[in-house]
């Protein structure tokens, strides 16, 4: 026969372990979520939605602040008449309240409806994206030509007297050269003269050569002095003087241990720089003869074809946005002490 109180006690002690755990795994599940947006890929992510939506709040305000008509401004050169008028008001909802508009605006975009050119007669999303392989692909290219001209620059040269004052040189001449006049002075010297390279068009590897150097070695000689720079500091610390007591080489030091070290401050410069390297593919592109974003945007700069030019700002400002999320993530892989001080947040 059981006891009364044992009863009682047992009912009344089953119900007070409850709470207790409910509370901890509940404060468990608050301080993972908390951890799981303090992170820095949600965070990095969240700004570039910031960023592009600003980049879209921004084009949509230029058509609304610019002078004239909006109807006028759309259709650019193109003859006007009362049915494109009408299709224009439409797809754009002028007939309705600014903040409809806007709303509207934003709901095409995410759809990925840019418009209708009407002075080529044909959707603007098709027009861009057909076009928008060839300049990754010269941009991809010209960021290898950094990367690899600016490492083997600050490597080769950091810590070496007559060394580093011959690549000082070489940067500032670099650094001081518009792309355009570099590509026509490598078209003079590989293409007219030593006829190695092909002066125009995307025929294969050896037709993105030039471009991607024109394009790649001024970026290249800006990040390859920070980098050089930051080099040389690091061999000057005492874990290089430790390094070299393991007897390990010069070139190993510099590659395996102090690149590193110097590494952090050029990634931040690239972070900036690859905007660049998108906005000089598109005139380097108009000097090689190459396909791409950068004959499409003249086009429709000189031809005042207003949906063009607002597809083509938000997506460059897309592709900017990943490329230097990329590149900031890049920052915990560098350097762990990073990712140790998200995790202590």
């Amino acid at each position: 026969m059981t006891h009364p109180t044992t009863l009682s006690d047992a009912g009344a002690g089953t119900p007070s372990a409850s709470p207790i755990s409910s509370s901890t795994s509940s404060t468990a599940t608050r301080a993972s979520r908390r951890s799981w947006l303090r992170s820095p890929v949600v965070t990095r992510i969240v700004t570039g939605v910031l960023v592009l939506w600003a980049a879209v709040t921004l084009s949509f305000a230029a058509v609304q602040l610019a002078p004239g008509d909006i109807v006028s401004l759309l259709i650019g050169e193109q003859l006007s008449t009362p049915a494109i008028q009408a299709a224009i008001r439409q797809e754009w909802g002028l007939d309705e309240p600014l903040y409809l508009q806007y709303l509207h605006y934003l709901w095409r975009i995410l759809h990925g409806d840019f418009g209708r050119s009407y002075i080529l007669n044909t959707d603007v999303a098709p027009l861009v994206i057909g076009q928008l392989w060839p300049t990754l692909k010269l941009t991809g290219a010209a960021l290898v030509v950094t990367i690899v001209f600016a490492v083997g620059l600050a490597v080769l040269s950091a810590g070496r007297r007559w060394g580093s004052r011959a690549a000082s040189g070489l940067e500032l001449v670099l650094a001081s050269t518009p792309s355009f006049w570099l590509g026509i002075m490598l078209l003079f010297v590989f293409s007219f003269t030593l006829k190695l390279f092909p002066v125009a068009g995307d025929r294969g590897f050896s037709s993105i050569v030039l471009p991607a150097l024109s394009l790649g070695l001024a970026q290249g000689a800006v990040i390859g002095r920070v980098l050089r720079k930051g080099m040389e500091r690091a061999l000057d610390e005492p874990f290089a003087l430790t390094v070299r007591s393991w007897g390990v080489g010069d070139l190993a030091l510099r590659v395996r241990h102090a690149l590193r070290h110097a590494a952090l401050p050029a990634v931040t410069l690239a972070g900036w720089l690859v905007g660049g390297l998108l906005s000089g593919a598109v005139i380097t592109e108009q000097v090689f003869g190459r396909p791409g974003l950068g004959k499409i945007t003249v086009d429709a700069v000189l031809a005042r074809d207003m949906p063009v030019i607002l597809a083509i700002a938000i997506l460059s400002a897309a592709i900017y946005v990943v490329l230097s999320t990329a590149v900031d993530l890049l920052y915990l892989l560098i350097d762990p002490r990073l990712r140790e001080r998200r995790t202590r947040r």
